[in-house]
C-alpha cells in the first residue's frame, strides 16, 4: 500500500471514530508501527490531524471550520495541478461561477488574463486575485462579487449572497468542497455557506467539483449535493484507483491532474 492510499485510509478512520491508535493503524494497514508514525508526523505536519501520544485527534471538529490562511499552506502542489486542468476546460467568452476556497483561487489565478469570460464569485479571494491590476496592464474578466456574511473560508454567504447569486444564469460552476464522499455527497461545516453552494449549483448548466485527494472520505455536518449531481470531478492522481473507479459509478467525467511522486 502506498503511502497516499495508507493517509487516506488513516483520515477515514478519524472521520468514523473520532481518534486513531497507532497500534490498531498498524493491524488494520499491515505495516509497521513506526511507518504509521512517520505517517501521521507528515500528516500533523500537513495539518490534516493533530499527533497525540499512541494516536491522533482531528485538528478542527467536524462542524469547526479552518481558515483560509491555514487551509492556504495544504496540498499546495495538488492544487496547483488541479487548477491548471480546470483553467484548460473554462471556454473563450463563457460566463462562469466560482465559488470560495483554496483551489479555486488558485484558479482564478490562472484566468485573471481571460478578459473575454465572465465571473460571479461569492469569494473575496477569488474577486481580489481577478480584480488586482497587473504590472503587464493586461485585461482582466468581468467580475460579480456577492454581498453577505463572511466566513473563516472568505466566503460571503447568507440570503444576500443567495439572492445575487440566484439573479444569474452560468455556463459552468467551479465549487470548491470541504469534503465529498460517495455516501455523503459534497459537504462543508458551515451551514450558510452549504446554502450558498446550492444556489451557486443552482444557477449553474454544468457543475465541476475541485478537490484534492484528501478530501476523499471527508465529510461536513452540512451536506449541499450528492455526487450524482457532478458533471465533472478534477482531483489529483493522489486519488487511488480503486476509489477512483467507486466514484465513476456516480460521476460521469473525473479529471485527473498529475502532480509528481504521487501514484
Amino acid at each position: 500500500m502506498l503511502a497516499a492510499e495508507r493517509r487516506r485510509e488513516i483520515l477515514r478512520a478519524l472521520n468514523l471514530d473520532g481518534a486513531v491508535r497507532v497500534t490498531e493503524l498498524a493491524v488494520q494497514l499491515a505495516v509497521s508501527e513506526m511507518t504509521v508514525r512517520r505517517d501521521l508526523d507528515a500528516m500533523d505536519a500537513e495539518e490534516l490531524l493533530r499527533k497525540v501520544h499512541g494516536g491522533a485527534v482531528p485538528r478542527h471538529a467536524r462542524g469547526e471550520e479552518p481558515s483560509a490562511s491555514v487551509k492556504a499552506t495544504q496540498q499546495r502542489a495538488e492544487k496547483a495541478a488541479i487548477a491548471d486542468v480546470a483553467a484548460g476546460t473554462v471556454k473563450d467568452g463563457a460566463t462562469i461561477a466560482i465559488s470560495a476556497g483554496t483551489t479555486t483561487t488558485e484558479l482564478a489565478r490562472r484566468l485573471r488574463h481571460r478578459s473575454s469570460i465572465t465571473v460571479v464569485t461569492n469569494s473575496v479571494t477569488v474577486f481580489d486575485v481577478l480584480t488586482s491590476p497587473s504590472s503587464d496592464g493586461a485585461d482582466a474578466p468581468q467580475v460579480y462579487l456577492t454581498g453577505g456574511v463572511r466566513t473563516p473560508s472568505d466566503a460571503l454567504v447568507g440570503p444576500i449572497a443567495d439572492a445575487a447569486i440566484a439573479s444569474f444564469r452560468v455556463d459552468a460552476t467551479y465549487l470548491g468542497v470541504h469534503g465529498f464522499d460517495p455516501e455523503a455527497g459534497l459537504t462543508s461545516p458551515n451551514i450558510a455557506e452549504a446554502q450558498t453552494n446550492r444556489a451557486l449549483i443552482g444557477i449553474g448548466a454544468h457543475l465541476f467539483v475541485l478537490a484534492d485527494h484528501t478530501k476523499y472520505g471527508e465529510i461536513g455536518t452540512n451536506v449541499f449535493a450528492g455526487l450524482n449531481q457532478v458533471d465533472t470531478l478534477v482531483v489529483d492522481n493522489g486519488l487511488a484507483p480503486a476509489d477512483r473507479a467507486i466514484l465513476s459509478r456516480l460521476i460521469g467525467d473525473i479529471m485527473v491532474a498529475d502532480v509528481a511522486g504521487q501514484q
